[in-house]
């Protein structure tokens, strides 16, 4: 006779349960409130516009067509689109990157403007004001001389890409995909400035250099999809990484050359990656997971992709005590570092805690690198034991253990 305590719908309640409990606990010990958000895609004006007696291309053809058109324009023509259209042309994969970062820079400064009016706004509360204020100030230092600004979408609580070298000449591409609570206020930081997705990337390209300085390197902070805002029922399910998969997948497609790339997936971000894992573009040679919640998989297998799978995982991150299940569309699915998921399983030793990740001086970062330049021999395994780098192949061969 079978137990009640083992019967499969009492383990469903259970495992209902401990979601809710942790899921719960945690949002009230740092994490923010849900907040509202609204995805707006300035396009209207580009969908009516012309350029040499032309109408202008749906937005949302592949990249490939987009990047056609914007090759059969002059340079003259180029520039203007980016003049009368910058929030359509910086946000356009498929546009020269150098097109998007100088029409995201005009962008920038048409949005720091409308903040600074709103700075005045008498119809706005204190707190309204001072917000207004915070978004200015973030404006303005993204338009800082050299910066690379690949995405920029101020509708809602934002958007935003940059990018760390030179894409165009780049042998190897990195794309970080940062997790909950990211957006424009939150896209850098000047205290724990490696929690960010700026920090995040900028140290993982000094990583890079240091680890092959002969290899030409770009590293993209990719926070261009609208994360779960706290630690709620947005952040428990898939909705958001669905969004962002997609995102992620244009983005991808779009990339100018030939680099090979590989993708560095921060909690949240984990699950954007493994949703876009079985459609992403052959040129994508690996997927690293850090502080990952689950990634839509039970095992590598099902994540059905061609690319590396690498995970990691501090001892003191908090996200080991969330469950490794998906039950009814809550939670993310099993434990990427468990031996049953078969990820190939890297030292976080240094990391400290669940955004320690990218700091300088990690064993976590400095595997990053070795995988982002394609030293795939020199990654340090979790305790120890070599097994990470079996089948593997790479430009240094120091075969630490």
């Amino acid at each position: 006779m079978t137990s009640f305590d083992t019967t499969p719908q009492l383990n469903v309640w259970r495992a209902l349960l401990a979601l809710a409990v942790v899921f719960v606990m945690l949002a009230t010990t740092g994490w923010t409130a849900l907040r509202r958000h609204r995805d707006a895609a300035p396009l209207t004006a580009w969908e009516k516009g012309h350029t040499g007696g032309h109408r202008l291309p749906d937005p949302d053809s592949a990249p490939a067509e987009l990047a056609r058109f914007f090759a059969s324009l002059t340079k003259a023509q180029r520039v203007g689109l980016a003049r009368r259209f910058p929030l359509a042309v910086g946000n356009m994969n498929g546009a020269p990157v150098t097109l998007r970062y100088r029409a995201n820079r005009i962008a920038l400064g048409q949005a720091r403007e409308v903040e600074r009016a709103r700075m005045r706004d008498p119809l706005l509360t204190p707190a309204g004001q001072q917000q207004a204020g915070r978004r200015m100030n973030r404006f303005t230092s993204l338009m800082g001389p050299g910066r690379q600004i690949l995405a920029f979408d101020p509708s809602g609580s934002g958007r935003a890409a940059e990018v760390f070298g030179d894409l165009r000449g780049a042998e190897r591409v990195s794309v970080v995909v940062p997790g909950v609570d990211t957006d424009l206020l939150t896209f850098q930081r000047t205290h724990r400035r490696h929690t960010a997705p700026v920090g995040m990337a900028r140290s993982l390209h000094a990583a890079e250099y240091a680890a092959a300085p002969s290899v030409r390197t770009a590293v993209i902070a990719w926070a261009d999809y609208t994360a779960p805002s706290g630690l709620g029922m947005e952040s428990a399910m898939a909705a958001r990484a669905e969004d962002g998969a997609v995102r992620l997948d244009a983005l991808l497609r779009a990339l100018p050359g030939e680099a090979r790339v590989s993708l560095f997936c921060h909690s949240y971000g984990s699950v954007v990656c493994g949703v876009a894992a079985p459609a992403l573009p052959g040129r994508v040679t690996d997927i690293a997971v850090a502080g990952s919640p689950g990634m839509r998989a039970e095992s590598v297998t099902d994540l059905r992709t061609h690319a590396r799978v690498w995970a990691m995982r501090d001892a003191d991150d908090w996200i080991q005590d969330v469950p490794y299940l998906e039950v009814g569309g809550l939670g993310h699915g099993a434990d990427p570092v468990s031996p049953a998921f078969g990820a190939r399983v890297l030292s976080a030793r240094e990391a400290r805690g669940h955004s320690g990740y990218f700091v300088p001086g990690t064993d976590s970062l400095r595997n990053f690198a070795e995988i982002g330049v394609g030293a795939y021999r020199a990654v340090d395994c979790a305790h120890g034991n070599g097994v990470c780098r079996a089948d593997v192949s790479g430009a240094a061969a120091s075969g630490r253990a």
